[in-house]
């Protein structure tokens, strides 16, 4: 147990008994406390195993590699159709976590074998997904487009990919791919801050707001 999370859960509203329930429940299978992310991260040989985090209508212990597990009780939940390694177990009460209890203990426990055999899960490449025509005919008109976008991160590319694919009207597309071209010519994500406020970075926190 470390004091960062001790802070952490002495400093929420919601959610603070199940949260302090489910860290009882993984700290008795023997996994390592951290805080990363401004979460409590549990870690098994240095590797991320579990993560405790609380939202508006649950909390939930998310497994990194969730994908990985059996789950026979059908207990995990996906938290996005694009989300391919992570999933959760989601809560509202305290009760529930207790009746659960040693399924949670057995879900961990897996979690940290999988580590343990060095299994992986087997995400989409970049190539896996479709390319929007849009975004086709605008690599042909600005070669300098493609090459920018080529030199970002898979999954940067991954993210344009889906944001750009998303939208049924053809319109609709062509314009995210034309609000998004400086952006991706600068070498940034999606999500990536731009203003250079950020405390988060590489990632946005939304500090350009005060600007």
């Amino acid at each position: 147990m470390i004091e960062e999370v001790d802070n952490y859960l002495d400093g929420i509203n919601k959610w603070q008994s199940e949260l302090r329930e489910l860290r009882a429940i993984i700290l008795e299978c023997g996994l390592t406390e951290a805080f990363k992310w401004k979460h409590p991260c549990y870690t098994y040989k240095n590797k991320n195993i579990v993560l405790l985090h609380g939202f508006k209508e649950y909390c939930a212990i998310l497994f990194y590699k969730g994908a990985l597990l059996k789950d026979p009780y059908n207990l995990l939940i996906q938290q996005t159709q694009h989300t391919q390694s992570g999933r959760q177990i989601r809560f509202t009460h305290v009760g529930e976590i207790q009746t659960l209890r040693q399924t949670i203990k057995d879900y961990i426990l897996e979690a940290a074998q999988n580590e343990e055999s060095g299994k992986k899960v087997q995400v989409k490449k970049v190539t896996d997904y479709p390319v929007p025509k849009e975004l086709t005919q605008k690599f042909s008109e600005d070669p300098n487009l493609e090459t920018a976008f080529n030199s970002l991160t898979p999954g940067r590319q991954k993210g344009y990919l889906l944001h750009f694919s998303q939208p049924k009207q053809s319109n609709t597309r062509s314009n995210r791919i034309s609000k998004n071209t400086q952006r991706i010519l600068n070498g940034k994500g999606l999500n990536d801050c731009t203003c250079g406020l950020s405390k988060r970075m590489p990632n946005c926190d939304g500090s350009h707001k005060q600007l």
